[in-house]
């Protein structure tokens, strides 16, 4: 399943310009997290996630606290999710989430992307089958069964559970993200998680190289510039 983590997501920032988007897309998450749940992060165990992951990410504190102070506003956009999945270059699975205000401008712009480079956009739930929506925790330790001893005895169904070089690797299902969070705090204090994050995670890779790979990144690269895009999942394995 290692593998398969390390291929889940793209959302590289690789310019200022990039960096800019990418602070946009967390920007916009926040608003929403924050609109829907509250804007303390203390009793909106989502927006706290969301929170910790932005800063690792160096996103700056002004854009976090003006996303938050617009949430409690009341007003503002009123964006919504919407998914789509289909097939990429070399039968590789994908899922695109977004957050948008405009949901046909939305669709237009991502099947836009499918068609230009050749790929198939799908029906809903064509491929998520095929993935597992997983909570993912990830932080360095070396003692992976008193992990799992906290997280059975605050009754969290544990997927799987990784000890590689130093650093413990947690599955659980999306639902149970938060729980397991907090029963590791709970029985090992406070820690640093390197990833703390609900993603959907393929069940099986599809390598790709030559043409297909090529095609892809640039299928990928379509997808990114997409200001509603958040994220996108795939099955590729480079």
């Amino acid at each position: 399943m290692g593998r398969a983590f390390q291929n889940r997501k793209e959302s590289i920032a690789k310019t200022s310009d990039a960096k800019a988007k990418v602070y946009s897309k967390y920007g916009r998450e926040i608003y929403v997290c924050a609109k829907a749940g509250g804007i303390d992060p203390d009793g909106n165990l989502a927006l706290r996630g969301l929170i910790d992951r932005a800063k690792k990410d160096q996103v700056p504190s002004h854009v976090i606290e003006k996303a938050i102070t617009k949430a409690q506003g009341g007003g503002g956009e009123d964006f919504s999710p919407a998914r789509y999945e289909g097939y990429g270059p070399g039968n590789t699975m994908v899922i695109i989430d977004c957050l948008t205000d405009n949901p046909n401008r939305t669709f237009g712009d991502v099947r836009l992307c499918f068609t230009k480079t050749k790929c198939k956009i799908g029906t809903q739930g064509s491929v998520t089958h095929m993935f597992d929506h997983s909570g993912i925790l990830a932080y360095n330790g070396d003692d992976d069964e008193a992990a799992l001893e906290a997280l059975l005895a605050a009754d969290v169904d544990v997927t799987d559970i990784e000890n590689d070089d130093g650093r413990i690797t947690i599955f659980v299902p999306h639902t149970e993200h938060f729980k397991a969070k907090q029963a590791l705090i709970d029985a090992l204090g406070e820690i640093d998680f390197e990833v703390d994050e609900i993603q959907f995670l393929p069940q099986a890779s599809t390598p790709i190289s030559g043409d297909d790979l090529e095609m892809f990144n640039k299928f990928l690269d379509m997808l990114n510039d997409l200001d509603d895009v958040q994220n996108v999942y795939h099955s590729a394995e480079f």
